[in-house]
């Protein structure tokens, strides 16, 4: 094994004063354990507590007279008090009621209800008895308050704010809770950091690393894998995946369903127990971690007794095998969105705790074809990469100059008439990122738009998820077409995205921070992808098909206003040509062959070419009466100069008001 990769802080170096630079912190918010690190002497070390523990569990206990408990004593306590006490909150930040709902199995807490509005919407934990509901982002904050706590008495100080990492693959709301906790708890959030991002920065700085490499990061309740190229300082992520409900967690439920098992609890299952079997399933995993059997006493439900649960090795591999299993479908479309092959990787890098399982470490070498890098400790180095960020934000010079380039997970897009989803930022895009795309009205007198803002990878609308919605109002009426929306998107450094519309004749604005109060489902993120891939072919027809649709009825349309305006100008034989094409494409249109629509559409357009150059005529010669050659020619020039809106042809946003 190589040498270690960072010096760790010697026992007690939370109550010595560090003269720093600066106070700047990084943060790992955990699932199962959080850590606080600091740039110290120009290294990164993570802060011990008063019994030299790296560590503080990310677990909260809220006591009956108002006491708030967190760390290992809050941990202690779970099993007394399995309801008043929170751990893995973070699979519930940034969730619904209903997104939740599978994380919520085998959990002793209580959920309260949420409330009616909708920024409400999300996951309420009922403790002290039902007189007190708390949100993931309240417990989140607590724990943060913790760090932020070790921290100030490190220093000897407040901060001067923190980077807090987070999965690659935490959508928007999952992102602004994080975000929000932080502010709850009273620190400066500087930036939010990619989890894996972050064990590369530190990886990279400290061996002074080139190459590519992949971060195969699996924690608590989150699995991430990236793709980064490491070159002279600059940190490109090429791309990313993963599964934001999946991790070491979900091993120990693994486990405890066994024990359920094996020790006959069937039916309805008290709290307490719950507790005590996901304990115990835990400390089993760590147990076997290092040995090849173990053992652990658990109080049984009558509180008179206790059975001893024995377990093999082999028997918890073949228990968590088909959950780690699900890790693998994400490292391959990572490796081939990046365009490396695993043969081509410079290493493979461990992050979180459930990495240091033997089987997790095999499965890893078979996925890449190479034994991953061991020489790190995988429950820290996310931790010291956001301190070493963190001191960067803050003015230290002691790292040199980095350049973080990381990306978005999803595409991000706009409904548009049809039901379709115009991406305007795809996914993988490195951020901070911004475009911009101009779009038109579809329907005469349209006076504003109402934009619905979308995530995902598929074609339409309702195979999507939506994330916002929001209106521009004051647009004066206009033929259809005239106006020109010109809609901006821009992702932060952390992953935030805000929505600009401007209406560009008028100069209205409207803009929008997306803060969606719940995230996406467990596999919500991986089925969408999966089904990008399985219904390319049928969502790329389906698209087609809406467009040409809304082709049919715009041209439909403007050839009975066309019609109605200038009868004089029909002949008979054009009144019968067009209304013969117009019978036809209303027959294409109901069908589902956008081709045929559109070859409807093209005989609408034949059938009336005359009866358009007649109305072209007049027109032109009404507006040439009485003027002179000359400036008529001058202002066609400065007509045809400005012909360089970037407008999407087909393109329409929003609705009619």
């Amino acid at each position: 094994m190589a040498e270690a990769l960072f010096q760790i802080s010697e026992p007690g170096a939370s109550r010595v004063k560090h003269a720093c630079r600066t106070r700047a912190v990084g943060i790992d918010l955990g699932t199962t354990n959080s850590l606080v690190a600091i740039v110290d002497g120009g290294r990164p070390i993570c802060l011990t507590d008063d019994r030299d523990d790296v560590l503080v569990p990310s677990v909260v206990h809220y006591a009956a007279d108002g006491t708030v408990v967190v760390g290992a004593e809050a941990r202690d306590l779970a099993s007394r008090f399995p309801r008043d006490t929170i751990a893995s909150v973070k699979r519930f930040m940034g969730r619904g009621p209903g997104d939740a709902e599978a994380t919520r199995r085998l959990t002793p807490y209580l959920f309260a209800p949420s409330g009616p509005n909708a920024n409400e919407a999300v996951v309420r934990f009922s403790v002290t008895g039902g007189t007190r509901a708390v949100t993931p982002l309240e417990v989140s904050a607590e724990i943060l308050k913790a760090l932020r706590a070790r921290a100030e008495a490190a220093l000897g100080g407040p901060l001067a704010g923190a980077v807090i990492t987070v999965p690659a693959y935490f959508d928007d709301g999952q992102r602004q809770a994080t975000r929000d906790a932080g502010r709850l708890a009273g620190i400066e959030v500087l930036r939010l950091l990619n989890e894996p991002t972050a064990a590369a920065l530190a990886y990279g700085l400290d061996k002074q690393a080139e190459g590519t490499f992949a971060v195969f990061d699996l924690g608590g309740g989150t699995f991430d894998v990236s793709i980064l190229k490491l070159q002279e300082g600059v940190f490109e992520v090429k791309s990313t995946g993963g599964d934001s409900a999946l991790g070491g967690d979900d091993f120990d439920r693994a486990i405890a369903h066994a024990i359920i098992g094996r020790l006959g609890l069937g039916g309805e299952i008290d709290p307490g127990t719950v507790r005590r079997v996901l304990d115990a399933a835990r400390v089993l995993k760590e147990k076997l971690t290092t040995e090849s059997e173990a053992a652990i006493e658990i109080a049984l439900p009558d509180g008179d007794r206790t059975a001893t649960m024995r377990l093999h090795r082999a028997e918890m591999d073949a228990l968590v095998a088909p959950v780690l299993a699900r890790c693998g479908p994400s490292v391959r479309r990572a490796l081939k969105d990046a365009g490396v092959d695993a043969s081509a990787l410079s290493g493979v890098i461990l992050v979180g705790g459930a990495t240091r399982m033997p089987l997790v470490r095999q499965f890893v070498e078979k996925l890449f074809g190479k034994p991953p890098l061991a020489d790190i400790d995988p429950d820290q180095v996310v931790a010291l990469g956001a301190a070493v960020q963190a001191d960067i934000l803050a003015g230290g010079a002691g790292q040199g100059d980095v350049l973080l380039l990381d990306v978005v997970p999803l595409s991000l897009g706009l409904e548009t008439m049809g039901g379709v989803v115009e991406k305007i930022i795809h996914r993988n895009t490195t951020v901070p990122c911004g475009a911009t795309q101009t779009f038109t009205t579809y329907a005469d007198k349209q006076t504003g738009f109402e934009l619905k803002v979308l995530q995902g990878e598929r074609e339409l609308v309702a195979d999507c998820r939506p994330l916002a919605e929001f209106s521009l109002k004051g647009i004066p009426p206009m033929p259809a077409g005239m106006a020109r929306l010109e809609v901006t998107f821009t992702v932060d450094a952390d992953g935030i995205l805000r929505v600009k519309a401007r209406e560009e004749i008028t100069g209205q604005e409207a803009t929008i921070d997306v803060k969606p109060s719940y995230g996406l489902t467990d596999d919500e993120v991986e089925r969408m992808l999966l089904d990008s891939f399985a219904h390319a072919e049928e969502d790329v027809k389906a698209r087609l098909l809406a467009e040409q649709r809304v082709e049919a009825q715009g041209i439909t349309s403007a050839a009975r206003l066309a019609m109605a305006d200038a009868p004089e100008l029909l002949t008979d034989a054009d009144r019968v040509a067009i209304e013969a094409a117009l019978v036809a494409l209303a027959r294409a249109e109901v069908g589902n062959d956008h081709q045929a629509i559109r070859a409807a559409v093209e005989e609408v357009d034949h059938a009336s070419k005359e009866f358009a150059g007649r109305r072209m005529n007049r027109a032109i010669g009404s507006g040439l009466r009485g003027k002179d050659v000359a400036a008529v020619e001058a202002k066609a020039d400065e007509t045809a100069s400005k012909r360089d809106l970037a407008t999407r042809a087909g393109s329409h946003a929003g609705h009619s008001h």
